[in-house]
């Protein structure tokens, strides 16, 4: 069942309410996630949905947790972005369609994409807890 905005609110902290829901976007280099070195999955903060193993992720120099693609394909979905005078692809959890950031075609092999997302969208699972 759909969650409303107030129940989002009460869910997520304010950070990651404006970051999910609202599509903002964390300052680079801040974010709890984005030199994290653990084995496990990231999640989605707000429905908790398995989004990407720590794997495919790697340090594109940008500040933000980069992975090469999702846990699964259809973890995500892909959205035409062309806030900001720029055209870009949002990436969103397919479960509960939270914002996470977006993805470029800039990325290493194998994959060369660049999955750039806020920390503040995610959790982590520590494989060593699972």
């Amino acid at each position: 069942m759909p969650r409303t905005e107030e129940e989002w609110r009460q869910r997520l902290d304010p950070q990651q309410y404006a970051v999910c829901r609202c599509s903002a976007t964390e300052a680079p280099f801040t974010g709890k996630y984005w030199d994290h070195k653990g084995s496990g999955q990231y999640t989605c903060v707000a429905c908790g949905a398995p989004l990407f193993a720590s794997a495919d992720k790697f340090d594109s120099g940008t500040g933000w947790p980069s992975y090469v693609r999702p846990l699964q394909g259809d973890a995500v979905s892909e959205h035409a972005d062309d806030s900001h005078g720029m055209r870009r692809v949002e990436v969103r959890c397919a479960r509960c369609q939270s914002h996470l950031g977006h993805v470029f075609p800039d990325g290493p092999a194998p994959t060369g994409l660049r999955y750039c997302i806020n920390s503040a969208s995610l959790d982590f699972e520590d494989e060593r807890s699972a």
